[in-house]
């Protein structure tokens, strides 16, 4: 039988317990990500399950965007059996390039995942360029 090993997963989980899966905000827990182009669209999904839509911010400046969410403490009175989500603050910071219009930047929170569509500027899109043969004035570029 092959067993399927992950150093890197040990790793992970001997440093939640030893520094605990609670974020603060100034400890952040990462949220994970996805990122693709699809089209004209850049797309980001982000993991946040669990938690209430009007705990997430979700700013832009300067070409970072930045998402913050919170899943608060268990407060059950009692001791926990088991607690292996992680709680506190979320964050996680995209720093974009001009290429993508940040200004029209639409985001929707289904199912736990976060997506956000992030249309390609105008100025980035290609665009075809007419080429003139022979000694008559230069080509002008169509968008």
């Amino acid at each position: 039988m092959m067993m399927r090993t992950d150093p890197f997963r040990e790793v992970e989980r001997l440093s939640r317990e030893i520094f605990g899966a609670t974020g603060t905000t100034a400890r952040p827990v990462m949220m994970p990500m996805d990122a693709w182009r699809d089209g004209d669209t850049f797309r980001v999904e982000l993991d946040l399950p669990g938690i209430n839509p009007d705990d997430i911010d979700l700013d832009v400046e300067n070409n970072v965007v930045t998402v913050k969410a919170e899943r608060p403490a268990l407060d059950h009175g009692e001791s926990s059996v088991a607690a292996e989500r992680p709680r506190g603050t979320f964050s996680r910071q995209l720093v974009l390039g001009d290429n993508l219009d940040t200004s029209t930047i639409t985001a929707n929170y289904d199912a736990g995942v976060l997506t956000l569509s992030i249309p390609v500027a105008e100025s980035a899109k290609p665009r075809r360029i007419a080429i003139n043969s022979g000694s008559a004035e230069p080509a002008a570029i169509s968008a």
